[in-house]
């Protein structure tokens, strides 16, 4: 398994969801884990996904990901699990 860590922020609009979801099952990547909330009208998604079967590279998803999220108004970064849970051990 090839686990990626997907963050998505910014002002709520309708559709976030929509646009990720559907750019992840177009590229094959299967969401393992998905947390989502709205606080003050500020929209926060995290998402562990897995990309083995994709048929990009991490690196071209996660710029594809970051082109969407400023089509649509949010900050979308990706980073791969070992990265991520290093970053944030304690």
């Amino acid at each position: 398994m090839n686990k990626t860590i997907i963050t998505v922020v910014g002002k709520d609009t309708v559709g976030i969801i929509a646009k990720i979801c559907t750019y992840l099952a177009g590229n094959k990547v299967n969401i393992l884990d998905i947390s989502q909330t709205i606080v003050q009208g500020f929209f926060n998604m995290m998402m562990i996904v897995d990309i083995n079967d994709a048929p990009k590279p991490f690196g071209e998803l996660a710029d594809e990901l970051e082109r969407i999220g400023d089509e649509i108004g949010v900050k979308v970064k990706c980073q791969r699990e070992e990265i991520f849970t290093s970053m944030h051990r304690i």
